[in-house]
């Protein structure tokens, strides 16, 4: 897979592995043409639960207005 890759929405995520065998993804947005990282979270599913995708989507409308 990709580093990064679309997740929808105007949303992006970057994937990185740490030591350990744990997997960290960051979600971030692009808002008047800068990169706005929203949340990052250790993965320990194969889908990204919608509550991390719920608070990325709050905070990217929180800087939309």
């Amino acid at each position: 897979m990709p580093v990064c890759r679309p997740l929808g929405q105007g949303l992006w995520e970057v994937r990185s592995d740490l030591p350990g065998n744990r997997i960290v993804r960051v979600i971030f947005c692009i808002a008047q043409g800068q990169m706005v990282l929203l949340h990052g979270f250790i993965k320990k599913t194969q889908k990204i639960p919608d509550e991390e995708l719920a608070l990325a989507r709050k905070r990217m409308k929180e800087i939309e207005q």
